[in-house]
């Protein structure tokens, strides 16, 4: 009886894949939400809201800026400003819900 021999899923003069074989999904698009603060009102309050009006939000100036990918946090940040546009400068970033790295 012939032996079959192993069946190999990579050729062996194939490099690993990157990133645990998930580099087949560096292609898709995500939404990118930088959170700068937030504030509940009321429908009231808000209809009340015009031109001038100001909105306090419930981060102080200097916090850390929460960056979400499809609702869901991965970073902190600090606001910059590149040219004519914002950005944000990525300080920490969030392996598991509430932890750093």
């Amino acid at each position: 009886m012939e032996s079959t021999p192993p069946i190999q899923a990579t050729p062996k003069n194939d490099p690993e894949p990157a990133h645990g074989g998930m580099a087949f999904l560096r292609d898709v698009e995500v939404e990118l939400t930088l959170e700068i603060g937030r504030r509940r009102m009321r429908i009231a309050d808000v209809v009340k809201l015009g031109p001038g009006a100001m909105v306090e939000l419930d981060k102080g100036a200097g916090e850390p800026l929460e960056l979400f990918v499809n609702g869901r946090l991965i970073g902190r940040g600090e606001a910059v400003v590149v040219g004519d546009r914002y950005g944000i400068r990525i300080t920490e970033i969030v392996t598991t819900e509430g932890s750093a790295r």
